[in-house]
């Protein structure tokens, strides 16, 4: 494995929450990525979809990769989900959403995004979103029609535009980044977005290690009364990364397919 000359050193935390039976979020955790998917509510097994995802492209990745391999990787992860629905008709619609940080053999940051799920930079004290949601207030917000301080407020705010279901059209956005270490990154799904203003997560965020900031956040989101699944990753840039670290698995995806890696992964 080439190893860049910075990684991440990541956690994350990942609560059913109080009003659902089942986690629906999935994330994983590892020195050379970090990322959260979200299975898509009203679909057949969003639990399902979103841990296939997160698991077939760690299995395919072990390591940094460049911006070509990454490509690759999340098409073979799409393609799983289209043969898991070709063998059982039964999950036919099921969907996740997407969103990653990758560390890159050439020194940079790959941010690869779909859904509504979101990144955010903390650098030097300010926060910074980093990702634009596919959704339907997204496109209103961009029209004039909501305000983005109404969009949490607004009746069709679950309704996404793009997701991973498996199909030959499915996209997902590629970002290149510099990475600078003392950065901190956060990934969440929009069970915190949703009912926490970004200006309230801020505080919570700069504060303690990784793994602290990611459980003070979720608490965070379950005090404000999430009505969904809540995963929060924490990811900071750093010099000296644990590369003999096994990848770390959460939510949906820390009891279903394990058994696809390698024996000694770690879940958590």
């Amino acid at each position: 494995m080439i190893s860049p000359s910075f990684g991440l050193r990541a956690a994350a935390a990942s609560d059913v929450g109080p009003h659902r039976s089942v986690n629906q979020d999935a994330a994983f955790t590892a020195a050379w990525a970090a990322a959260v998917a979200d299975g898509v509510g009203g679909g057949p097994a969003g639990d399902i979809a979103s841990s296939v995802f997160v698991h077939r492209l760690v299995a395919g990745a072990r390591g940094p990769v460049d911006v070509e391999q990454l490509a690759t990787l999340l098409r073979i992860a799409n393609w799983d989900l289209r043969a898991l629905v070709e063998r059982d008709p039964s999950l036919d619609g099921m969907a996740t959403t997407f969103t990653g940080l990758f560390v890159s053999p050439a020194g940079i940051l790959l941010l690869a995004h779909t859904g509504d799920s979101r990144a955010y930079l903390l650098r030097d004290g300010a926060m910074s979103r980093e990702t634009r949601d596919d959704s339907f207030v997204q496109l209103l917000i961009d029209s004039g029609v909501v305000q983005p301080a109404d969009a949490a407020f607004h009746p069709h705010r679950n309704v996404i535009t793009a997701s991973l279901r498996g199909a030959e059209d499915d996209r997902i956005a590629l970002i290149e980044r510099p990475a600078r270490a003392g950065d901190r990154w956060m990934l969440c799904s929009d069970g915190l977005s949703d009912y926490v203003p970004d200006q309230e997560i801020i505080g919570l965020l700069a504060v303690g290690d990784a793994q602290a900031a990611a459980d003070s956040i979720v608490a965070l989101a379950l005090a404000a009364g999430t009505r969904d699944n809540v995963t929060v990753v924490v990811a900071d840039i750093v010099d000296d990364p644990e590369w003999a670290h096994r990848p770390a698995f959460y939510g949906s995806a820390s009891g279903r397919f394990i058994e696809s890696l390698d024996e000694g992964l770690e879940s958590a």
